[in-house]
């Protein structure tokens, strides 16, 4: 079964509005920005529920002919809606945004609003602790050796984003030099042509050479002490590589 996490108060009124009506024949629709988790808690509350999806017209009609309860994603991609017909059937629907008010208004008993991560700050840190213990256990980490306080939290794209920040900064975090130095292998080995490769790619080992030395030791001078360099060729390659 499907879990869906949550601790805010709005999205909490929406599986109670959903629970009342795990038993009824009527039609609901969850509206929300992809990745903000619809689908999930659909089929968290519908674990049995026959799931289709709205990119294909027949599939959906097929679907409402032979079973009594749906969950009908992507609504807002159905060719033809008002050709759908839901009487005595369960169906929760969602959509990312709405094409037509009088469609939804038409066909749904119910209508739910559910907010982005970026408005549920409190599902965001929850959610993000979750795909951090998610990505030490498949990456095999040993959460104790990274620092997750420093972890940005994108929520661009809501789920989505998240999770791919945190797999991507608890890889960074883990690696040693051998899978650094194997990274930039690959990397090059794909990028690199022209007559002027070298300085092209220096960038890759300066910059964050220089941005990890000025956070670490806050002093142009004493980095340049660190890095055995003149400070004011260290002044150039900070202006060269647009560093702040």
């Amino acid at each position: 079964m499907e879990q869906f996490y949550t601790k805010s108060p709005q999205v909490q009124n929406i599986i109670k509005g959903l629970n009342l009506t795990r038993t009824l024949f009527v039609s609901s629709i969850i509206i929300g920005e992809a990745g903000s988790g619809k689908k999930t808690l659909a089929r968290s509350l519908f674990p049995d529920a026959v799931v289709v999806s709205g990119y294909n017209q027949e599939e959906v009609q097929n679907a409402l002919e032979n079973h009594d309860e749906l969950i009908l994603t992507d609504f807002e991609k159905l060719s033809n809606p008002n050709a759908l017909k839901f009487d005595n059937k369960r169906i929760i629907a969602t959509a990312n945004h709405i094409n037509n008010q009088e469609n939804i208004d038409n066909l749904f008993a119910f209508i739910y609003n559910l907010p982005s991560l970026k408005e549920r700050i409190e599902d965001a840190v929850y959610i993000r602790a979750i795909f951090i213990k998610e990505a030490c256990t498949n990456l095999m980490i040993d959460e104790n050796d990274i620092n997750t306080q420093e972890f940005p939290i994108d929520l661009s794209s809501n789920t989505k984003s998240l999770k791919k920040s945190v797999y991507e900064h608890v890889m960074y975090h883990a690696m040693g030099a051998k899978e650094i130095e194997e990274a930039i292998y690959t990397y090059l080995l794909k990028h690199m042509d022209g007559n002027n490769a070298y300085k092209e790619h220096l960038e890759l080992y300066e910059k964050p050479l220089i941005e990890a030395g000025l956070k670490k030791f806050g002093s142009q001078l004493q980095l340049s002490q660190v890095l055995g360099i003149n400070r004011n060729t260290l002044r150039k390659k900070i202006y060269e590589h647009h560093i702040d």
